[in-house]
């Protein structure tokens, strides 16, 4: 119990499922708010600019779709890093492996003559590889040489960006793109089929579901859930119960780089048909995703939530851009704004905040 002039903040144990709820909802709300002043400060009714958003992408079909279209990344991306965060493992670097996917994906579209009815198949499978391997590489560096892992995992994103930039300006630019720096478009059987009259690609909408409920069980009901439980939990414990800190690590990192390499995937068969600068393969999904699984708190179901609220936001940037003319970008600063509000009412989360008044004797002073 500690004592800041008239307020008193009492440990709690462990936050109830409905504060968590209760204090993400509240931190969404300010966020609201204060987007409200940066719509007011570009000349726009807040009512107006909310109202626009809500007709034109929960009130149409298009819309709609194009908020699953979002989602996809986010929830591969965002299912990986609940795995990684519940064992403590602060993986900063899903854009990275994103990335990493994408590239494994292209070389098998272009470059690898697999037959066409094994190349949808062996891009997934590759696209797995690559985000693991990229994510696997700072486990090791965290383990054996005790390199932090936040820094590791967000310097990896730099490389795999530049490594995709050198590609599609170098060996893999296409001939026939005249000038653009993108490669030669996959060929049809390497493209992944859409619902129809929309860019969702549901193989890999199937893809994160199935990955959400797995993650699920694996955290739940497994043994390497167990071991990931007690590192996250207590590394002290963990160390005296005999659990293998490279092992969870290196796991951890495969399925979390793996999933975001799979997202990787997913965008460049799925949408664009063929690898490019790295802005335009990802907006941002790997980092939003971070916010993503914060928000799911730990649980790999609730990222199936949390990605779906990020899409909206994302979808939502189309027709800020569109149609109220503001730049794109500033869905960056809701997302930016909504992980300040999440990290803010932490504490709220883990002390319960108590108004002494004037007279009125504080419990813990008797013990101090």
């Amino acid at each position: 119990m500690k004592r800041f002039g008239p307020f008193v903040f009492e440990r709690r144990l462990a936050p109830t499922r409905t504060a968590i709820l209760g204090y993400s909802l509240l931190a969404i709300a300010a966020a609201l708010v204060v987007m409200s002043f940066i719509f007011w400060a570009y000349g726009v009714s807040p009512v107006k600019a909310y109202s626009t958003i809500g007709r034109t992408t929960l009130g149409t079909r298009f819309g709609l779709m194009e908020i699953l279209r979002r989602t996809i990344p986010l929830l591969l991306c965002g299912v990986g890093l609940v795995i990684a965060f519940r064992a403590k493992f602060w993986n900063i670097g899903a854009e990275g492996q994103l990335l990493a996917g994408a590239v494994a994906a292209t070389w098998v579209a272009l470059f690898s003559g697999i037959p066409a009815p094994w190349k949808i198949p062996a891009m997934f499978v590759l696209g797995f590889v690559a985000g693991a391997v990229w994510g696997i590489i700072p486990a090791l560096l965290k383990v054996k040489l005790q390199v932090n892992d936040v820094i590791s995992t967000l310097m990896m994103n730099y490389i795999m960006a530049y490594f995709v930039k050198w590609l599609i300006y170098g060996p893999w630019r296409g001939p026939t793109m005249r000038g653009f720096a993108y490669t030669d478009l996959f060929p049809r059987d390497a493209w992944l089929p859409l619902i129809r009259y929309s860019k969702v690609h549901w193989p890999t909408l199937v893809i994160g579901i199935a990955a959400a409920v797995l993650a699920a069980l694996i955290l739940s009901r497994t043994r390497l859930g167990y071991e990931i439980r007690v590192v996250g939990d207590s590394p002290d414990a963990a160390h005296y119960a005999g659990i293998s800190f490279l092992g969870v690590s290196l796991w951890v990192m495969l399925l979390s780089g793996g999933l975001a390499g799979l997202a990787g995937v997913g965008e460049v068969a799925g949408i664009h048909h063929r690898l490019l600068e790295p802005d335009h393969v990802s907006l941002g999904y790997g980092y939003t995703a971070i916010i993503v699984a914060w928000l799911a708190r730990g649980s790999p179901m609730a990222a199936i939530i949390t990605s779906l609220l990020f899409g909206l936001i994302f979808a939502a940037g189309d027709e800020i851009k569109v149609t109220l003319q503001m730049p794109f970008q500033i869905t960056g600063v809701f997302n930016g704004l909504i992980l300040f509000f999440l990290i803010g009412v932490e504490v709220l989360l883990y002390w319960r905040v108590r108004l002494v008044r004037k007279g009125q004797e504080w419990a813990g002073k008797a013990g101090s």
